[in-house]
């Protein structure tokens, strides 16, 4: 909202996925949310506005869609603010946040910058680095598309010049189906925790007991001394517990549910 004349800012969305969702849940508390584009085809209604109504704002969260060069001079000076869960220029690519954690990483940034044509290239605007995150994928999304979004927010209509990149880029690709199935008798116990973690949703972390293929959705890494109903043993001695998992074709359920359902 401008703090001068009370009028929210109008914004034209762009944006898939749960660090969509959790931007656009912060931006429409001020802003007005115009139009969200969710696929290729909207592009067209976007350039229809946007010639219509030059002043519209254009945000950006995890699209998925290359905006072509012609798209994006509409939007010129401010350009469209692209909301990046990474400290750019690391992790330019699909899966920042999946590769942070496969990485070791227990601090998570998100980068505010201008999108330009070649991939997550384009100049900054805002960044930040939260170090206080627990190791969950979704609450790490969350924390970091509502950072980027309330600093859109506070900063629309005045924003700073923004900072080209340094040259020392890391990427990241997208990920498959044939990373699921987990490998703890080549991986450490922690390895294998944040692949857990990094594939929930997609590709989802499996792995078989007594010869039925389970989805693992929760699960974490014994202390010395602690025992668990189910656990995986890794390469380097230490065990990983499956706290909750889902058989092929069945329902989600607990450990013990599911050992008294399938043991032998």
């Amino acid at each position: 909202m401008d703090k001068k004349t009370g009028v929210k800012k109008e914004i034209i969305f762009f944006g898939n996925g749960p660090l969509a969702e959790y931007a656009l849940a912060v931006l429409a508390t001020e802003c007005q949310i115009v139009f969200h584009a969710k696929t290729k085809e909207d592009l067209a209604k976007v350039a229809e506005l946007k010639h219509a109504k030059p002043s519209l704002y254009g945000v950006l969260a995890s699209f998925g869609v290359l905006i072509p060069q012609d798209l994006l001079d509409l939007f010129e000076p401010e350009g469209i603010l692209n909301i990046h869960p990474s400290l750019l220029p690391k992790y330019r690519g699909a899966s920042p946040i999946e590769s942070a954690i496969l990485a070791g990483d227990n601090e998570f940034s998100v980068s505010v910058m201008k999108l330009v044509k070649a991939m997550d290239a384009g100049p900054i605007y805002y960044q930040a680095t939260l170090n206080d995150l627990p190791l969950k994928k979704d609450e790490i999304y969350r924390a970091l598309a509502e950072t980027g979004a309330d600093w859109i927010v506070k900063n629309l209509g005045c924003l700073p010049e923004p900072t080209p990149q340094s040259s020392e880029a890391t990427f990241c690709g997208k990920f498959d189906k044939t990373m699921s199935f987990l490998t703890p008798d080549k991986d450490s116990a922690d390895t294998i925790l944040r692949k857990i973690i990094a594939f929930q949703g997609y590709p989802k972390p499996k792995y078989a007991f007594y010869g039925q293929n389970c989805i693992i959705l929760d699960a974490y890494v014994l202390k010395m001394g602690e025992k668990a109903d189910l656990t995986m043993k890794c390469a380097d001695g230490a065990l990983v517990a499956v706290k909750k998992l889902q058989p092929e074709g069945r329902k989600a359920m607990d450990a013990k549910s599911f050992i008294n359902g399938y043991a032998r």
